[in-house]
């Protein structure tokens, strides 16, 4: 069976990421190499990411939302809002509901393997993990393991 990856809003965006400084070129690049080896995996996403892309403004956007268009969204539901509003109680995530908080609930929730993500802040930060885990594990929830493109490359680099 495939490992389940919500691939969050700046997994596309850093996929056709136009900036030129090395840490920005790296992480275009493994972007880049994971999705190009994705056969171990099943990709998945949400409304909450094409949404997020739309109201960007970036010069890939078109792009970015078309990488997007042939994966499957998972469905949100009224548990969903409550997850999102216990994460932003709780301070796990910001106050923004339809950003981190709502793309962490929805991984959680339908017990996604990975959230696959570059935010560093608020998702792929290990100093946070353990907070994340708690509230999961206090609201019954599956807790995915958030990460980056470049944890998932693992050997193929």
């Amino acid at each position: 069976m495939k490992s389940r990856v919500y691939v969050e809003t700046s997994i596309p965006s850093f996929y056709y990421e136009v900036r030129t400084e090395p840490e920005m070129v790296a992480r275009r690049d493994w972007t880049r190499q994971f999705w190009d080896n994705t056969d171990d995996y099943e990709l998945l996403t949400s409304v909450a990411v094409i949404e997020e892309l739309e109201s960007g403004e970036f010069p890939q956007k078109q792009q970015s939302l078309a990488l997007m268009s042939d994966l499957p969204f998972l469905p949100s539901a009224l548990e969903i809002d409550e997850i999102v509003e216990t994460y932003i109680r709780r301070m796990v995530m910001p106050a923004d509901p339809a950003g981190d908080a709502r793309h962490l609930a929805l991984a959680s929730y339908h017990r996604c393997d990975f959230l696959l993500t570059w935010n560093c802040k608020h998702l792929a930060n290990a100093n946070k993990f353990g907070h994340i885990r708690r509230v999961n594990v206090m609201m019954d929830l599956f807790v995915p393991l958030l990460v980056t493109p470049l944890e998932l490359l693992g050997g193929s680099l």
